[in-house]
């Protein structure tokens, strides 16, 4: 067993570096992107309105976070199983979700906002955090060890 993580420590060591970066974007998030949501949904916000944004700029900011996380999380797949129809399978998932989440966002934002914060803030989840990689992995996993 020791031996064989030794043949693939390029590929762990990359793995790694990939999870790293997505620490980064995680601690420098205030920094890095447009969310007015993230200080909002730390605070006591059951008690507060939603805060005033700018629907573009919030759009923009989502697309920017979810696109970094994608790449670095398709880089993640890659490096692990050095499967190219996985990332694209797993890059047309990311597409996907992105389209349904977003639209679900600002439906709830713009319609239920006030009232359904908690979905606003599940729905939101999913669009800046690497969700979908702790999804994609085991069952990639599993489907190459059917194989």
């Amino acid at each position: 067993m020791l031996k064989k993580l030794f043949n693939h420590k390029v590929r762990i060591a990359l793995a790694m570096l990939l999870v790293i970066l997505l620490v980064l974007v995680r601690a420098y998030e205030d920094d890095l992107f447009y969310d007015p949501f993230l200080n909002y949904f730390k605070s006591d916000y059951y008690n507060l309105p939603l805060p005033e944004t700018n629907n573009l700029q919030l759009l923009f900011g989502l697309f920017f976070r979810y696109f970094l996380n994608s790449m670095l999380s398709l880089g993640i797949i890659y490096v692990l199983f050095k499967d190219f129809d996985a990332v694209k399978f797993a890059s047309m998932l990311y597409l996907f979700f992105f389209i349904i989440f977003v639209i679900a966002f600002f439906f709830v934002l713009s319609y239920f906002g006030e009232t359904n914060k908690m979905t606003l803030f599940y729905i939101r989840r999913f669009l800046i955090q690497p969700l979908f990689l702790l999804l994609f992995l085991p069952s990639f996993y599993y489907q190459k060890r059917t194989e």
